[in-house]
């Protein structure tokens, strides 16, 4: 949606621009024409209004002429200024195209999202002692049947946290020890993820994920699907108040150390964070 707004902001830009160009370039006789012009335009769309109250057969008598006499004035008016006109097309969509054509390939996982700038507190955490991954919980805690009605294909879920970008697995275990503070302990749910998985799992549905094969950050170690550990079983459901609580936490801690969360994207993704790496997407 982004992009959109963007393309949309530049045709009215260039738009304004050669509408204000072209009077300025103009001479005195042509504005002049250009006045009477709008002036009888007007004066016909009040009448137009105006005929709207009367009968039906007068309109058929007065307005539908008047229409067919305007459409041949613009049609004769395209035709006359053609040139003009396909010169200031050409300037209009030259430069979105360069940008579409120029930016970097390859979809992402979910929606554009910038992360916010890190406290200094948290800069310093990253710079800092390198943090040690959790110890690996259970593997029958991930097929349970609570996990089973939420993410039924976390049986097979890469979770190996040496499989993770270094720089992403330190900002991601900063946020887990963070986390641990307020109480909450983090369950890793899955990691990496090979390109045959990804191109599985976007088979299943954009409710399971709406990117291919390598088109999402976990063919590259840096992205995290994360859930919370309470009472000797995972909790992933939002709909537990406590969980959702901790994903708001989570989101918080995930952006402050420069990670993007799913939870603000339009498919929202609450266990879900990102280090974006552009160059990445683009060497693929």
């Amino acid at each position: 949606m982004g992009a959109t707004y963007f393309f949309v902001f530049l045709a009215v830009i260039y738009g304004a621009a050669i509408g204000f160009g072209g009077w300025y370039v103009a001479g005195n006789d042509r504005r002049r024409q250009w006045r009477l012009h709008f002036t009888e335009k007007r004066a016909a769309l009040m009448g137009w209004f105006s005929a709207r109250r009367q009968s039906a057969s007068y309109r058929r008598r007065q307005v539908f002429p008047l229409i067919l006499t305007h459409a041949d004035h613009v049609r004769n008016l395209l035709h006359r200024h053609r040139r003009a006109l396909s010169l200031a097309l050409v300037i209009l969509c030259v430069p979105p195209i360069l940008v579409q054509l120029l930016a970097p390939t390859g979809g992402l996982e979910g929606y554009d999202d910038m992360p916010r700038a890190s406290a200094p507190v948290i800069a310093g955490l990253l710079q800092g002692e390198q943090l040690v991954p959790p110890p690996p919980l259970p593997p029958e805690l991930f097929v349970t049947r609570e996990i089973a009605a939420e993410r039924n294909e976390l049986a097979s879920a890469n979770r190996e946290w040496n499989a993770f970008d270094t720089e992403f697995r330190q900002r991601l275990l900063t946020v887990y020890q963070l986390m641990a503070k307020h109480g909450y302990q983090m369950a890793l749910l899955e990691g990496y993820r090979s390109p045959e998985r990804q191109a599985s799992l976007a088979q299943l549905g954009p409710h399971v994920t709406n990117a291919g094969a390598y088109q999402s950050y976990h063919q590259y170690g840096l992205a995290a699907d994360s859930a919370f550990y309470r009472g000797g079983r995972i909790v992933i459901s939002e709909r537990d108040p406590w969980a959702m609580e901790g994903y708001r936490l989570y989101g918080q801690f995930a952006e402050s150390v420069g990670l993007v969360w799913g939870g603000r994207w339009q498919l929202m993704d609450f266990g879900h964070v990102e280090l974006r790496k552009p160059e990445v997407m683009a060497r693929r």
